[in-house]
């Protein structure tokens, strides 16, 4: 039986045919996980749309509803788990705080820091869209199995712990 073909297959072999010897190993590979990647985006900004949040405001929430009670992370913290600038987590909490999801207050430990805290209806809209969510995401991974799924989670742990170590400590690890 032939291996199932897609047009990555086609990209690969016009560059050996134009350019014989190239290494085109890491297109079947890297081009198909950033289609995937921009599918995958695409589709979570329908999903968040259909359930009345962005992107953004929902990986807020969720960062801090995975914290635990009392729901509340410094915003340096935030920043860290959410893979972005301190600067665009100071933007998602100023949006999310004027739309009475989360509050702002001055760090316990030195008062300089700022921690975010979930508010009761930010807890509520958390709760509301998070399984819906996760639900339809559960739909998008059906063409693999339970080991399938499981081989490709570890593969890609360590693609990525690779990759995070090769940008060097002074970049934000993802």
């Amino acid at each position: 039986m032939d291996e199932p073909r897609d047009d990555v297959n086609d990209i690969q072999e016009a560059w050996l045919r134009e350019r014989p010897g190239t290494p085109v190993g890491s297109i079947g590979v890297i081009t198909r996980i950033w289609r995937i990647g921009k599918l995958l985006d695409d589709d979570r900004r329908r999903t968040m749309a259909r359930l009345g949040m962005d992107t953004a405001t929902r990986d807020l929430l969720s960062t801090l509803r995975r914290a635990g009670t009392p729901y509340a992370l410094p915003a340096n913290e935030i920043a860290r788990q959410c893979a972005v600038t301190p600067g665009a987590i100071s933007q998602r909490v100023r949006r999310a705080e004027t739309q009475g999801l989360v509050t702002r207050r001055k760090s316990d430990d030195d008062g300089r820091g700022v921690v975010v805290e979930l508010t009761d209806a930010g807890h509520e809209l958390i709760e509301r869209t998070v399984d819906d969510l996760l639900r339809h995401e559960e739909t998008l991974l059906t063409a693999l199995s339970q080991e399938q799924r499981d081989t490709l989670s570890d593969l890609l742990r360590t693609l990525l712990g690779d990759l995070n170590l090769r940008r060097g400590p002074s970049q934000q690890p993802w």
